[in-house]
């Protein structure tokens, strides 16, 4: 076969394959449940419920109807808790506060048992305020840099790094209370997070967005690459990565299927860290 007929076809599969994907697998949402057990996890809070929701990308109808779907999926798992772990924009246009809006009203069921951090790219196009704002009116907490005694556990918001505005030593400055639970958007920055956290939650990474065979991912978004999608129980801090729910680039997946992580987190005396799936 000579070279150009090689290109050729492979240019034919790659096309397909981004079809296939923005019309088949970016729609497939999923929701991964998961048992974590944690060092340091009090026994009076075992099978505390979190529901994961990370980079919805709002930006248009599509996306709005993704996110929605999440959103209800999320509801539908009865979480004592929702976590927004940040890129809930794509980027800020005159519609994105009503679709964002839109997207996230049902939240207001958890009655301000829901928290959320910023991504870099709710900072494109406009200014953060804007997600304050709105998470606002939803009784959705929104950290920067700062912690938050909610439910009995301390929820430690930090701030984009990738947008130059993360400061983990100050985040942790209030911590005072264990348990603590970091949520920051990328999940690389693990190894800069100060001790004193059972537990990191981080999106960013889209699971890689394209898996080939064998589990070879060839994109990698920025301090997204060392940890791409799932749990890492022997990271400095243990950490979980959200596959995510929309996508960045070609609107399109492959054998990474958008998520909604539901994770029930129980202490590790007697088995250890470990991610033990639930099946339901």
């Amino acid at each position: 076969m000579r070279f150009r007929d090689l290109a050729f076809l492979t240019g034919v599969a790659g096309a397909a394959t981004l079809a296939y994907g923005a019309l088949v697998e970016a729609n497939q949402l999923v929701i991964e449940r998961l048992s974590l057990h944690l060092q340091g996890w009090p026994k009076r809070l075992d099978g505390f419920k979190i529901a994961v929701l990370g980079d919805l990308h709002v930006r248009g109808l599509y996306s709005v109807r993704l996110s929605k779907r999440a959103v209800q999926a999320a509801l539908g798992e009865s979480p004592d808790m929702v976590v927004l772990v940040g890129d809930l924009v794509a980027y800020w246009s005159a519609e994105t506060p009503a679709m964002l809006g839109d997207v996230l009203e049902p939240l207001l069921l958890m009655n301000g048992n829901a928290v959320a951090i910023p991504g870099n790219h709710d900072y494109c196009c406009g200014p953060v305020d804007n997600l304050a704002a709105i998470l606002g009116e939803l009784n959705i907490r929104l950290l920067r840099n700062e912690s938050w005694r909610h439910q009995g556990i301390t929820w430690v918001g930090i701030d984009s790094y990738n947008a130059r505005q993360a400061n983990p030593k100050l985040a942790m400055e209030t911590a005072e209370l264990e348990p603590r639970i970091a949520l920051w958007h990328e999940p690389d920055l693990v190894d800069q997070l100060p001790a004193g956290c059972v537990l990191q939650l981080s999106g960013h990474s889209h699971g890689g967005q394209f898996r080939l065979p064998f589990g070879f991912t060839p994109m990698h978004s920025e301090n997204g690459k060392r940890y791409p999608r799932g749990f890492y129980p022997g990271a400095s801090t243990p950490l979980y990565v959200t596959r995510g729910v929309g996508t960045t680039g070609p609107p399109s997946r492959f054998l990474c299927p958008p998520e909604v992580s539901v994770l029930t987190l129980f202490g590790a005396e007697d088995c250890g860290l470990v991610a033990r799936p639930v099946i339901g």
